[in-house]
């Protein structure tokens, strides 16, 4: 499985508090990206509490999600799925300027979520036990993607 790509924690957007931060996440390629250890920190550090984290990516061809933590396979069964209900080089795509992967990556973020929203409290995600939060790259490419957090 895919692990964690490297994060940079960027400027806040600031209206008095540091209410929006967004995190630069590198990615190899197409599967599934482990981001708790790169968001838990950013919500330990707001200085509030508890309230709730809402995270955007700010792309059309990837995701977010919460999903099994613990088990590999699971997380390998689910990209495997998903690959098999939205194929590469489909006659029906004409989307095809920046390769195969490119419309079927489109739809695949459609189908799952773009934001995601998790209560705090004590200053930790309240997340269940084998509970983790994903980046799923649905290009081949490496590259960087870009998670807004408001907290």
């Amino acid at each position: 499985m895919k692990k964690a790509g490297s994060a940079t924690t960027g400027t806040a957007i600031q209206d008095g508090f540091d209410l929006i931060k967004q995190i630069a996440i590198s990615v190899s390629g197409q599967g599934l990206y482990p981001i708790t250890p790169n968001v838990q920190p950013v919500v330990a550090g707001c200085g509030m509490d508890e309230g709730l984290c809402t995270l955007f990516i700010r792309h059309t061809s990837a995701s977010l999600l919460v999903q099994e933590n613990y088990d590999d396979s699971a997380r390998f069964d689910l990209e495997n799925w998903l690959n098999r209900l939205v194929p590469e080089h489909d006659a029906l795509y004409t989307h095809t300027l920046e390769g195969a992967d490119d419309m079927p990556a489109h739809i695949k973020s459609a189908l799952t979520a773009t934001q995601l929203s998790i209560p705090f409290q004590q200053g930790k995600l309240m997340l269940g036990t084998w509970q983790g939060i994903y980046l799923w790259e649905h290009r081949h490419q490496p590259g960087t993607r870009q998670v807004v957090l408001h907290l």
